[in-house]
């Protein structure tokens, strides 16, 4: 009995350590878990997940540019037309063999961004002329010089961005390039291929238009943009200004306040952007009606087409302009019509070295008659119906580094003056012939 008794307690004793020996095996862990699950889900509450942070926009910097650029030359005025015409031209009034280093050109802008939507642009020029002239008694240097002859930095543009005012077209308040020629930078809504960067050298000459005083900025405001915000391609411009440039002018004047002019542009990209055009058109009244003129308007309309690949580029650029009641023939008051039109070719012919030429034509007025004696109404520029201009310009650009240009060319104007040689007044056939080397350099860009 006392045998069966042991037996008994000994096996109880081994059961119970083999219990003990599957337990400790079971992980810790698990036992918690599941004491600690009973609990959690009676007493706490479901963990609720933080909203992720969106990303931060990189796609757009903000702008703060100073930037510039300059051109001028070293030029030889081989010869002067005889009868000083041309006034609108470059180097009308330069004696002849004179040479002399000159700045044509001097740009000192800086462009700042508010923010995303607002954009600031302020841009300083200095554009003195190779001829001279008299103020009063004091001799002085035509263009932007002061009247000790010093050159002066002028406010050429001036002026408030606002982006997208709705999806594709920017507002732009202040004093601006105009949509004749000018060119406005890329980040905008605005076109940045008019007929003056396309052409390529302003550096050597003007556009024709801007030749013959169109007007390439302007104070007002306008409205910038395209038709097709996501490529680019197709775009307008329209815009409203007082016709006065830079200018104060008066407080009489009609330009600066009393008239207002009104631009239209309509510009394209076709054949994958190689061919661009561009129609543009103005309007703008002038002058109130006296007792001997009626009121007098001035209105432009121009066509500027360029085909653009790597080993050559063409363009053309033509235009009619009408000056209402702009001249008087033998006394009485008519309108006349000027016609312009400018070929130019540009091309490569190594890494570092290109060339270009361009041809003009201008008629002030195709309504000439060759045997009436003609007086100028208009304040437009310094028109003159008498002179027909035939303009050339030919030569090489040597780019060493980006932004650095040396240019030697020949800029030549040939003179014909419409009326017959039995007129009063008339001028044998003459002509400018000007050789420059040019030098064109980028700062900030």
């Amino acid at each position: 009995m006392t045998l069966l008794l042991a037996v008994t307690v000994a096996g109880y004793t081994a059961k119970a350590q083999t219990n003990s020996t599957v337990l400790a095996a079971v992980p810790a862990a698990k036992t918690e878990t599941k004491a600690d699950s009973k609990t959690d889900a009676a007493t706490t509450t479901p963990e609720v997940k933080k909203a992720t942070k969106a990303a931060e926009d990189t796609s757009w910097k903000p702008q703060r540019r100073l930037w510039g650029y300059a051109f001028g030359d070293l030029y030889y005025n081989a010869h002067a037309d005889k009868g000083n015409r041309g006034g609108e031209q470059m180097y009308n009034g330069v004696p002849q063999y004179r040479n002399a280093f000159q700045f044509r050109r001097l740009y000192l802008g800086y462009d700042y961004d508010i923010t995303k939507k607002f954009k600031v642009e302020v841009l300083l020029a200095s554009e003195p002329n190779a001829n001279t002239g008299v103020n009063g008694s004091t001799s002085i240097q035509n263009g932007d010089n002061l009247v000790d002859n010093k050159m002066a930095f002028w406010i050429k543009n001036f002026n408030l961005r606002v982006r997208d005012l709705w999806n594709g077209t920017d507002l732009v308040i202040g004093e601006m390039g105009t949509p004749g020629f000018a060119l406005n930078e890329p980040g905008t809504n605005g076109p940045n291929s008019l007929s003056e960067s396309t052409w390529g050298y302003r550096s050597i000459e003007k556009t024709i238009t801007d030749v013959h005083k169109n007007n390439s900025y302007d104070l007002g405001a306008a409205l910038q943009g395209t038709f097709d915000p996501a490529t680019k391609n197709f775009g307008y411009v329209f815009m409203v200004g007082n016709n006065s440039q830079a200018g104060l002018l008066s407080a009489s004047n009609p330009n600066t306040g009393f008239y207002k002019i009104f631009y239209g542009d309509l510009w394209g990209k076709f054949l994958n952007k190689k061919l661009y055009v561009d129609l543009y058109a103005d309007y703008a009244r002038t002058a109130p009606a006296t007792a001997a003129i009626p009121g007098q308007e001035h209105n432009m309309f121009k066509i500027f087409a360029a085909y653009q690949t790597k080993p050559i580029s063409v363009g053309v650029e033509a235009y009619t302009q009408k000056f209402g009641y702009g001249v008087s023939k033998a006394g009485v008051a008519e309108d006349a019509t000027a016609q312009g039109l400018s070929l130019w070719v540009r091309g490569a012919i190594t890494n570092t070295l290109n060339y270009f030429a361009r041809f003009d034509a201008y008629q002030p007025d195709t309504k000439f008659d060759p045997t009436a004696s003609y007086t100028t109404n208009t304040n437009y520029g310094a028109y003159n119906p008498t002179v027909k201009e035939n303009f050339y310009t030919f030569g090489l650009d040597y780019q060493p580094v980006k932004n650095i240009h040396f240019e030697p060319n020949i800029w030549l104007v040939d003179y014909k003056d419409n009326r017959n040689a039995t007129t009063g007044g008339y001028v044998a056939p003459d002509h400018n012939l000007v050789a420059r080397f040019t030098v064109y350099y980028v700062f900030g860009k």
